[in-house]
């Protein structure tokens, strides 16, 4: 790892914490010859986890447990260009529906030329489930179905400031 190795003294209270929370956890894996999937069990951590752990234990000691790997990439995929993904919303958000299996296919067409890798049925099935459903609606069904299915049903229009808060406390009381 090309982190810099500063002493624990130096990090804050909170670090310093998480540090010993995770060595406490490690801690039979390394003296007591513990397995690392017995210790993933008992602390209910992911197995890769305890041993990413361990490995920055070994290499770092306490100042290696105290701060997790953050990713470039953290939240984007990591499979498929942003501009197939991008191509996908598009194909979805035409004012005439389109099978998934048919939008699979026109990508997979424009993504081979390119280079990049043709999306998967679930991968494309995934973007697909994650747009906005209102934003789906609108685009493809009108804005008259919109209206229907997210507007208020009833509007109340009122004269005067207040005037359905006063009704309201007339007729109750």
């Amino acid at each position: 790892m090309t982190e810099l190795l500063f002493p624990l003294t130096t990090r804050p209270n909170a670090q310093r914490a998480k540090a010993l929370e995770r060595f406490i956890i490690i801690r039979t894996a390394l003296e007591d010859g513990i397995s690392q999937a017995q210790v993933a069990s008992a602390s209910k951590k992911a197995p890769s986890r305890i041993r990413l752990w361990i490995k920055r234990y070994q290499e770092m000691g306490l100042s290696g447990l105290v701060n997790d790997v953050s990713y470039a990439n953290k939240g984007k995929s990591r499979k498929l260009e942003g501009t197939a993904i991008q191509l996908i919303e598009g194909q979805v958000l035409q004012t005439r529906p389109r099978l998934m299996v048919a939008i699979r296919r026109q990508i997979t067409s424009i993504a081979q030329p390119q280079g990049w890798p043709p999306p998967s049925y679930d991968r494309v099935r995934h973007i697909i489930k994650h747009l906005v459903l209102i934003l789906v609606t609108l685009v493809s069904q009108g804005a008259a179905t919109y209206r229907e299915e997210f507007d208020f049903l009833y509007r109340q229009q009122s004269f005067h400031a207040n005037a359905i808060t006063n009704r309201l406390l007339h007729s109750c009381g």
